[in-house]
């Protein structure tokens, strides 16, 4: 009899079919918790064991002058790097690559022993390196194109343009402060491996370029303003120094040159100390330079005038029982004598008359104590106190330029506005972005009237004296007449905290030409040696460069001389704002016991060579705006009634139907890039 099956029992059968069900249900939530609930995560550490992404730099833009010459570039150069997995002999691979990458034999064995599936050995090689090493033919090494900042001209301009890191990340000057237009939006290298991390293949996405930047700074202007500086430096022997020229008009910096300096190229082999921009963030006392600044107050409040005698007590004054003495005793001068030589004695008594309040309400107006606002990282504000933290004789000192802390570029701004009619307006260096070689387009200008435009003529005057009967002789441009003020001051000695009696800052600040000025240069040399003075190291500084630059710019010499002015009998009414926010010169010069006049032609002229001609001839002005001249009412030609005013309207705009400069020579213009439009930046004394 066959044996029989037992039945199975229904228990069983359902314990069976339950831990069944129980394990497909593990398998079913396991796999919707990889497969659904946690994909991105093991997707994205598949993707970290089988790919690596490596950054890959922008091409940097470049950065041209106004007359669009590249002053940086971004050039194509070697990287290489090694696939750790690829190198199966990673002690002679070492060994052999040492010598030519410079690099010690232990950090290259280090780096081909890596755990990892992409290592950089050495980025922005030379060609030559380069070579060398594709020569040697290395299993596991690989190049990579990046690029490489490059600077053609080598120190011409350095502190301006600054320099970037091997990132190509800005690091100082226009570099670092426009890194972020300039670098551009870097790209990605994919590094792709199998399980036993070998290489097999790499793709990307390649970078953004950035954009191009278009600086005032001209090439030809800053290698005068250099070479000049080179020269003085070897032959005074000054710890420092700095040459910055800019256009009084539109506040373009043509050049700003520092020494130490250093070559951005090779700027990791330079101190500290030499990158240092000191046009921006040098703060030292100004000395008689300062004395543009009290002078131009006191005539502007109205406290004193170039003609009015002032006994300067043979060259001593006490202060507050503090005694300052001249350089050299002088008994009654007038005042435009007194500025003309220096004097310290009178300067502290026209100061004395404004009051601590007044001065330096007036200081704070010429911009001392606040940054210009130029496009430079670092730039100082300089050191000044509110009049409540003076003490007792601190208004003599600071009237001629003592225990005040200022930058270069403050004093050289402050004498823009003098040479500006009065107006200041706010330094830099930057045009605009350019494409593929257009004209940038300008950025609006920041500018605030300080001192009237009669003033300012009084203080061009005064300070044309300077160069021709005073202190400044050295200074006068051969064939062109100039403005300008020599400065001496004596150095704190950091031990002592006296000043010194053997370190001094020597300097001069100008313009030229003085009826029409193109140009503003500041020379500041610290501790010279030998001579020291202002008049003696610095002012035939601005000579050489003034002379190089009014010849480059096509300006025609002129036989230098004093203007004709007589403005002390003007009156002036209220200011009103014009159009552009800025107070209007409204001077009137009074009408003289005339019939009639035939009204003269004003147009393209500056506004002080026009007040010259009004107050010589005794015409009735009222001047509107400041610049150069686009519209006079009566028009030229015409007769001029009893009781009827010359109305002229300046601006700073280049209109198109604007006459020629009457002092370049014909068909000249002044180098510069091309303007898109009429309403260019640069005033008509820029070219």
């Amino acid at each position: 009899m066959p044996k029989r099956t037992p039945p199975v029992r229904r228990s069983h059968f359902l314990t069976l079919t339950a831990f069944l069900g129980v394990w497909v249900a593990l398998i079913t939530g396991r796999l919707v918790q990889l497969q659904v609930f946690e994909h991105d995560a093991f997707a994205q550490r598949a993707r970290r064991q089988q790919q690596q992404t490596v950054e890959i730099s922008p091409v940097r833009g470049i950065i041209y002058d106004r007359n669009l010459r590249p002053l940086a570039m971004s050039v194509e150069v070697e990287s290489i790097f090694a696939v750790p997995a690829e190198v199966t002999e990673p002690e002679a691979t070492a060994r052999l690559l040492a010598p030519v990458l410079k690099m010690r034999e232990r950090e290259l064995r280090k780096k081909l022993q890596a755990q990892k599936s992409f290592v950089w050995i050495q980025r922005k090689v030379s060609a030559r390196d380069a070579a060398r090493v594709r020569q040697l033919d290395l299993k596991g090494i690989h190049f990579q194109k990046e690029t490489k900042r490059f600077y053609p001209k080598r120190e011409l301009a350095a502190h301006v343009l600054g320099h970037v890191g091997v990132d190509d990340q800005g690091l100082a000057g226009i570099e670092l402060r426009y890194d972020e237009a300039i670098r551009g939006a870097p790209g990605e290298l994919l590094i792709q491996r199998d399980a036993r991390r070998r290489w097999f293949g790499r793709t990307g996405k390649p970078p953004t370029p950035g954009e191009d930047l278009v600086l005032t700074i001209d090439e030809t202007i800053q290698s005068i303003a250099e070479r000049e500086l080179d020269a003085v430096m070897a032959a005074s022997r000054a710890l420092s120094g700095s040459v910055v020229v800019e256009d009084p008009h539109t506040g373009e910096i043509l050049a700003m040159a520092n020494r130490p300096t250093f070559n951005p190229n090779t700027y990791a082999e330079t101190s500290e100390a030499a990158q240092r921009n000191l046009a921006v963030s040098g703060i030292y006392e100004p000395g008689s330079t300062f004395k543009i600044i009290t002078m131009a107050s006191a005539l502007e409040e109205g406290l004193t005038s170039p003609g009015e005698p002032v006994d300067c007590q043979m060259g001593s004054i006490s202060v507050f029982g503090h005694t300052i003495r001249d350089h050299r005793p002088f008994g009654i001068l007038t005042v435009a004598q007194a500025f003309e030589n220096s004097s310290d004695v009178c300067t502290i008594k026209i100061a004395l008359r404004l009051g601590n309040g007044g001065l330096y309400q007036y200081l704070r107006r010429f911009g001392f104590g606040s940054p210009t606002g130029i496009e430079l990282p670092g730039e100082a504000r300089g050191l000044t106190k509110p009049p409540e933290r003076w003490w007792k004789a601190s208004i003599g000192a600071i009237a001629m330029g003592q225990e005040i802390g200022v930058t270069p570029l403050q004093v050289l701004a402050a004498a823009s506005t003098v040479a500006n009619d009065g107006v200041w307006v706010r330094p830099r260096v930057v045009l605009g972005t350019s494409r593929a070689g257009l004209p940038p387009a300008s950025p609006v200008r920041e500018v605030h009237r300080v001192i009237s435009p009669r003033t300012a003529a009084l203080m061009q005057d005064m300070m044309v004296k300077v160069i021709t009967a005073g202190t400044g002789k050295t200074a006068l441009p051969k064939g062109y007449s100039a403005g300008g003020k020599t400065g001496t001051a004596q150095k704190l000695d950091p031990l002592t905290k006296t000043y010194s009696v053997r370190d001094y800052v020597a300097s001069f600040v100008g313009f030229a030409p003085a009826e029409d000025p193109l140009v503003t240069i500041l020379v500041v040399l610290d501790s010279p040696r030998g001579k020291y003075h202002g008049g003696d190291v610095a002012a035939p500084v601005f000579r050489a460069v003034a002379e190089q630059v009014l010849a480059y710019r096509n300006v025609l010499p002129s036989a230098p001389q004093a203007l004709p002015l007589s403005l002390a009998s003007w009156r002036e009414p209220a200011a009103q704002p014009d159009e552009e926010g800025l107070a209007e010169g409204g001077s009137t010069v009074p009408f003289e016991t005339q019939p009639s006049w035939i009204v003269p032609d004003f147009l393209g002229q500056s506004v002080r060579a026009i007040t010259a001609q009004a107050a010589a001839r005794g015409l009735p002005i009222q001047i509107v705006g400041y610049g150069v001249a686009y519209e006079q009412s009566p028009l030229p030609g015409m007769l001029l009634q009893e009781g009827q005013t010359i109305v002229v309207r300046f601006t700073t705009g280049l209109p198109a139907n604007r006459p020629p400069r009457r002092r370049e020579a014909p068909g000249a213009r002044a180098p510069g890039p091309p303007r898109p439009s009429a309403r260019a930046v640069s005033s008509p004394a820029s070219g």
